[in-house]
């Protein structure tokens, strides 16, 4: 608009220098032809004059009429006399002469004297053809400058229209810079001068959207940290390892392996009833410490929380040696916790070898299982399944759906084997048996993992019916073979000892081959019979009724207290495999062995070693007053 008003200055004081000129050349050129004129009137009224004799005046003025058609004529005598006399003035010629003596040219009228006449004739020359052309010529002048003048203010609207289109790009353009732009600058925005108080107001506005824009970002960011946590434990949730592995072990391009874990806090349930869920979650951040504190010392662990009672663990590139120590650490942490907290376990942890590209399913398919196999051990216990290519892991990864049908054919067809491993005594009166050890067969007759159908059995219900049909398989294989006379040993899980219901069949099976009966022991966890000391008692109390017997089996790992073993007083205990191994180069496994035989033979309970491998592991163990050692190294399993 500045500029607009300067041009229009310009423009109007153009026009008045040139309307000025105009005027001036125009007048000054009209005067010449208003003398020209004026003079030729003269020259033909002073030749009429010449002419004229008498004292017909109206014929002299017909003939001035005639040859001229002055505007204005008057013949006056010498006397005074008027004559004639005649003025013909138009608007035209008034507008005309008007115009012209407004600029100070005047018109005057012309008088010739003739003494000769005796006559005085005052004229005004006609000047139509001169004042037509004059006022056009006036008022072209007028125009002129008018349309310099006007011509600006007519394209006001079109100069703002214009200007505003721009201004609205520039703005725009601003307003984009402003919403587009991810520094926190400020943004440079150019504008005219006259739009100081817009650039000033958008730079405002720019301020806020930036704030406002972090503060957006902030908040999207912790949506989006709140959406991959966990609320109680504060870990990384499903959604986040999900994410984390498909991002750096599914689709790495580098080559990584390790261990990967899941720990399951199996007592969440029963506090949540027992305690209140305020009491579960304090269990659940006790846990997730614990295991936290486990991994601090093994570098890039992650630790997550894949659901209400699971952990999961992340150990990158260590050996399965390490995550044997892994697990027995974690193991100790979480048994002192239990004393701690009053509870009969605390978690159980199955872990797998994964490497880059392993598929996120199979892999939390074989933990899964993994850890009900761990839940068959004892206390707060872990299980390795080590990549090998044995087909424990092959088993391990075929899902729930798969090892539910596995089952049920092996239970509909029968589809199991009967070996036996001797237990080989130390001494003659020593009292043993031949542990019966359960092969079983998949569909197409292959082998499957023991360990792991019997933990997928446990995880899927199915575990009373398996004992049922090893223990219906066992009695009748015995009657068949006539194999009364042999001591054998059979291995029951804990879930069946404590349920009402096997135990009534189990009673009345014995009672129906009495005489086999009295020459069976039944294998238990210590594990399993610390569940329900009440329950353990009847179950004894059960068999021995019937004249079988019972040994606690792996022996040791639990926190079993003298008087719970006094109170059970088994007939026989067996010693887990982790004491056995290289105990005589182990000092401290050699000293409890010793106290627990002694303290085993003064209530009248016999003491087995399992897991004997070599002839100075079996020696030692005789040293120590072991009353029979099982193992390879005594006999490897043999068909029945």
């Amino acid at each position: 608009m500045k500029n607009l008003r300067v041009l229009w200055i310009v423009q109007l004081a153009s026009a008045v220098v040139l309307l000025v000129v105009l005027l001036s050349s125009m007048l000054q050129n009209t005067q010449r032809s208003i003398d020209q004129v004026n003079a030729l009137h003269q020259q033909v009224i002073k030749q009429l004059l010449s002419q004229f004799s008498g004292d017909d005046y109206n014929l002299l003025v017909q003939q001035i009429r005639n040859s001229l058609n002055p505007q204005q004529l008057q013949l006056k005598t010498a006397t005074g006399k008027i004559v004639h006399e005649h003025n013909t003035a138009t608007v035209l010629h008034s507008t005309a002469e008007q115009l012209q003596a407004a600029f100070g040219y005047q018109r005057d009228s012309n008088q010739i004297n003739s003494a000769d006449n005796q006559l005085s004739i005052l004229f005004k020359a006609n000047l139509d053809e001169q004042d037509s052309h004059f006022v056009t010529q006036f008022w072209l002048t007028l125009l002129l400058p008018l349309f310099l003048v006007i011509l600006p203010l007519c394209l006001v609207p079109v100069r703002q229209k214009s200007e505003q289109k721009q201004m609205s790009q520039q703005i725009a353009g601003a307003l984009d810079q402003i919403v587009n732009t991810e520094t926190k600058t400020q943004p440079e925005l150019q504008l005219p001068d006259t739009f100081e108080q817009t650039r000033l107001t958008l730079l405002k506005v720019a301020d806020f959207h930036q704030k406002r824009q972090a503060e957006l970002l902030k908040s999207a960011q912790q949506l989006t940290e709140d959406a991959a946590k966990d609320t109680v434990t504060g870990l990384p949730n499903r959604n986040r390892f999900v994410q984390f592995y498909e991002e750096t072990l599914r689709d790495s391009k580098h080559v990584d392996f390790g261990i990967f874990a899941i720990t399951r806090c199996t007592e969440l349930q029963n506090i949540n009833q027992s305690r209140g869920y305020h009491e579960g979650d304090k269990y659940i951040i006790a846990v997730s410490e614990l295991i936290q504190r486990a991994v601090a010392g093994y570098r890039d662990a992650k630790v997550f929380r894949l659901n209400s009672s699971d952990f999961g663990i992340i150990l990158p590139r260590i050996t399965a040696k390490e995550a044997e120590n892994f697990g027995a650490q974690l193991q100790s942490r979480l048994s002192e916790y239990q004393k701690l907290a009053e509870l009969d376990s605390v978690a159980y942890t199955g872990m797998v070898n994964y490497a880059t590209g392993k598929v996120l399913g199979e892999l939390l398919a074989i933990a899964d299982t993994a850890i009900s196999l761990a839940q068959t051990r004892q206390s707060n216990g872990w299980h390795l399944v080590k990549d090998d290519g044995s087909s424990e892991q092959n088993a391990l990864g075929f899902g729930n759906q798969n090892w539910r049908h596995v089952i049920e054919d092996v239970l509909e067809n029968n589809k199991i084997n009967l070996l036996v491993q001797l237990i080989q005594p130390a001494s003659r009166s020593a009292k043993t048996y031949s542990e019966v050890l359960v092969r079983f067969y998949c569909e197409e007759d292959q082998l499957l993992p023991t360990a792991s159908f019997l933990a997928m059995a446990e995880k899927l219900d199915k575990i009373i019916d398996v004992d049922r049909l090893i223990v219906e398989t066992a009695l009748s294989t015995i009657k068949n073979k006539n194999l009364q006379d042999q001591y054998f040993g059979l291995n029951l899980s804990s879930r069946c000892i404590h349920d009402d219901h096997f135990l009534i069949w189990l009673e009345r099976r014995l009672l129906k081959d009495a005489t086999i009966a009295s020459r069976l022991v039944f294998e238990v966890s210590e594990y399993g019979m610390q569940q329900n000391l009440k329950t353990s008692k009847r179950f004894i109390d059960m068999l021995h009724r019937n004249g079988a017997r019972l040994t606690v089996e792996k022996f040791g790992t639990g926190m079993t207290s003298f008087k719970f073993f006094r109170d059970i007083k088994p007939d026989f205990i067996k010693m887990d495999g982790s004491y056995t191994r290289h105990i005589d180069d182990d000092k401290n496994n050699q000293y409890f062995i010793r106290l627990m035989v002694d303290l085993a033979h003064r209530i009248g309970v016999g003491v087995f070693a399992e897991s004997v491998e070599t002839q100075e592991e079996k020696q030692m163990l005789e040293s120590l007053f072991i009353d029979g050692t099982q193992g390879y190294y005594i006999g490897k399993p043999q068909p029945i």
